[in-house]
C-alpha cells in the first residue's frame, strides 16, 4: 500500500513538525520501498510509553556479496529533526541479534551517526549508514535449527515433548508408529 506525503502528514499528531517529517518519512520510503510508516506505541526505558511514528520493515544489506533483508524498526520522536530517531534491529523467529558495537543486546541501533545527530542528518542517510555498517557487521544471524526437522535428533525428542519419565526412573520415549498408533521404547533411540 504506497503513502502520499499527506497521508503520511495526517497519520503524524500536531506536536510533530508535520510537514517536514511527513516529507522525510515520504522520501524515506520512496528510497526503502520495505519501510512502513505507521503510529505506534514506543515503551521507554523508564517503563513509560508515547505514540510515536515509526518506520518498520527491512533494509537491503549487501554482506559478502549476497543480499539480506534486515528487519529494522526507526521511531521518530515528536522533537524530530531536533532528536535523533531510536532505532532498532528486530529479529524475525528464524534470525538471532548479534549484538557488538552498533548494535546493543536489547537491538538498538548505536551509531557515531546518532550520537552526532544535528540540523544536517536525515532519515535517508542514517539508513544509508546503517547498510555500509550493518554491511560489514551484520546484526543478525540465522538461528540454529529453526525447524524442529533441522534440529539434532535428541532436540526433535525434547521439541516434541514427549518425553516421559517413569516412576521407576527410567526415561521413555512416546512416539508414534506408521500405524499411528503409540510405540514406547525404553531408553532407545536411533540417534
Amino acid at each position: 500500500m504506497p503513502y502520499s506525503e499527506g497521508a503520511i502528514r495526517k497519520m503524524l499528531p500536531k506536536t510533530y513538525l508535520r510537514k517536514h517529517v511527513a516529507h522525510e518519512i515520504f522520501v524515506t520510503i520512496t528510497h526503502f520501498k520495505n519501510l512502513v510508516p505507521m503510529m505506534d506505541k514506543y515503551v521507554y526505558n523508564d517503563g513509560s510509553t508515547k505514540l510515536l511514528m515509526s518506520l518498520s520493515g527491512t533494509i537491503p544489506v549487501t554482506f559478502t556479496d549476497k543480499s539480506y533483508n534486515i528487519p529494522i524498526c526507526v521511531w521518530v520522536e515528536d522533537s524530530y529533526p531536533q532528536t535523533a530517531p531510536i532505532c532498532y534491529v528486530t529479529p524475525t523467529r528464524e534470525m538471532m541479534l548479534v549484538p557488538g558495537k552498533y548494535v546493543s543486546s536489547s537491538g538498538e541501533v548505536v551509531l557515531p551517526y546518532l550520537e552526532e545527530w544535528n540540523g544536517d542528518c536525515d532519515l535517508v542517510r542514517l539508513l544509508q549508514v546503517m547498510l555500509g555498517v550493518f554491511g560489514e557487521f551484520p546484526p543478525v544471524c540465522k538461528r540454529p535449527f529453526p525447524d524442529p526437522e533441522q534440529a539434532p535428533c535428541w532436540l526433535q525428542f525434547y521439541r516434541q515433548e514427549e518425553a516421559l519419565l517413569n516412576t521407576d526412573g527410567n526415561l521413555y520415549f512416546s512416539l508414534f508408529g506408521e500405524d499411528g498408533q503409540y510405540s514406547w521404547q525404553e531408553n532407545e533411540s536411533n540417534c
